[in-house]
């Protein structure tokens, strides 16, 4: 059964972008962690509460079959952040799923992953963002490449968790 990390902020993290995916993705009989910033209650834009039973540094890639960056306007906090980039990476360069939604194909990008490469996201200043990092930014609600998976907002989320479950 395959297993699958996602990464929420620790506050302002996009409900129907997590809670969507999650369910269309344990519907289909794959395993979910959540992890943040650090454990604990996290709270969505919308309200909504989720537990991170990890925090980044407690993550090992080896664990999960892929990782999934939840959007919302929280996932700012780690387009530069340093441990959620590395992540990106390393899960990227053992092969195995790398997803994202919303403005969280920015993280993808600043990790360097999306040169080259079909990706989407929220419009406005994270297209630029993607542009800007060499991405062939497509006009989609979900972009494949490989095994990059990117959406644009929470009214894709379930496109975007069932091209997942393509992807694995």
């Amino acid at each position: 059964m395959p297993k699958i990390l996602l990464v929420i902020a620790p506050e302002g993290f996009r409900d129907e972008e997590y809670f969507d995916t999650k369910a269309v993705l344990e519907a289909a009989g794959v395993e979910t962690e959540t992890a943040s910033k650090t454990p604990g209650e996290k709270q969505g834009m919308l309200g909504g509460k989720a537990k991170a039973e990890l925090g980044l540094g407690d993550v090992k890639p080896e664990d999960y079959d892929g990782i999934v960056w939840v959007g919302g306007v929280g996932a700012q906090v780690y387009f530069d952040d340093e441990r959620a980039l590395e992540l990106a990476k390393s899960f990227y360069q053992a092969g195995k799923l790398v997803a994202a939604i919303c403005i969280a194909p920015v993280i993808l990008a600043n990790a360097g992953l999306l040169k080259g490469r079909k990706a989407t996201c929220w419009n406005g200043k994270f297209r630029e963002m993607l542009l800007q990092a060499g991405a062939d930014f497509q006009e989609q609600d979900v972009v494949r490449d490989g095994k990059l998976v990117t959406a644009n907002g929470p009214h894709a989320a379930k496109s975007f968790a069932e091209e997942i479950l393509k992807a694995l």
